[in-house]
């Protein structure tokens, strides 16, 4: 049976940037959006109308089973979780995930955000760290991709950078991935340190790096729904995530609208367009 390569080529590459483009604006939409009262279920709806808008479809929903745009985890849902009618509340820690196909290519990006809550200050900040880390732990993992010669450089970067702030957890059931005409592809992108080298970092590789970050226990468990993912201890987590592509000038984050450049710029890397 023929294998597709892992590596794209350079008109590939360049199809892919639509797609890119697509996942960014229906997150920034959703991210906009984003409030104590809203819904899940609103955001799902607007960031449709976005991904349409511009002329692409939402790959999520091409998941058999599976109907939402987004992916919307409160505080200690992990991924995964269904976009629901329960409005957000104060303090809440929200991580959404989603992802834009357009003429066959695919993009897959997630953020998390902590919404105010005057009365417990010290949940939100405790919150905001978490993000923050998980945050700067998908930096660094971009950062790295951009000079590692092999992929599973990228997953040991992410690790040495989260154990040196704090008691976090990495999630290892769930890992980054391949993309490009299938929004999960080969190779699988580790959050943390494995044994073995990983693919050869070279031009035309595609990969959605998405730390998961856990306050507490790794232990999670699937909830009735079959598909939100959920710390067993109750514990807070985060969740980030970026398609990134290796071209032969360097990389170019395809789900930033600036391709990266503000995130990567303090770890001394510049991220350059696709030619």
């Amino acid at each position: 049976m023929f294998k597709r390569s892992v590596y794209k080529s350079p008109v590939e590459l360049r199809s892919m940037v639509a797609a890119g483009a697509a996942t960014a604006a229906a997150l920034d939409e959703a991210r906009r959006l984003i409030a104590p009262g809203v819904t899940p279920l609103e955001l799902d709806a607007a960031a449709e109308r976005v991904i349409r808008g511009l002329g692409g479809r939402p790959n999520f929903q091409l998941v058999p089973g599976y109907r939402h745009t987004l992916c919307v985890s409160v505080d200690d849902d992990v991924v995964h979780g269904i976009p629901g009618d329960r409005p957000f509340r104060d303090g809440d820690i929200v991580s959404v995930d989603g992802g834009a196909e357009v003429a066959g290519w695919n993009g897959d990006a997630a953020f998390t955000v902590v919404l105010p809550d005057a009365a417990r200050p010290e949940v939100v900040a405790a919150r905001e760290t978490l993000s923050s880390v998980t945050e700067q732990a998908l930096w660094r993992g971009i950062a790295a991709l951009a000079g590692a010669r092999h992929l599973n450089e990228v997953g040991a970067a992410i690790e040495d950078y989260v154990r040196g702030e704090g008691d976090y957890g990495i999630l290892t059931d769930y890992v980054g991935h391949g993309i490009g005409r299938s929004m999960h592809e080969e190779p699988p992108v580790f959050n943390y340190r494995v044994d073995r080298r990983g693919t050869a970092v070279r031009p035309g590789l595609v990969v959605a790096i998405e730390p998961m970050i856990v306050a507490g226990s790794l232990d999670t468990f699937v909830r009735d729904d079959e598909w939100t993912v959920t710390t067993s201890d109750g514990a807070d987590a985060a969740h980030w995530e970026h398609s990134v592509a290796v071209h032969d000038r360097g990389i170019w984050v395809l789900t930033a609208a600036d391709g990266g450049a503000a995130g990567l710029a303090p770890l001394g890397v510049e991220p350059v367009p696709i030619p």
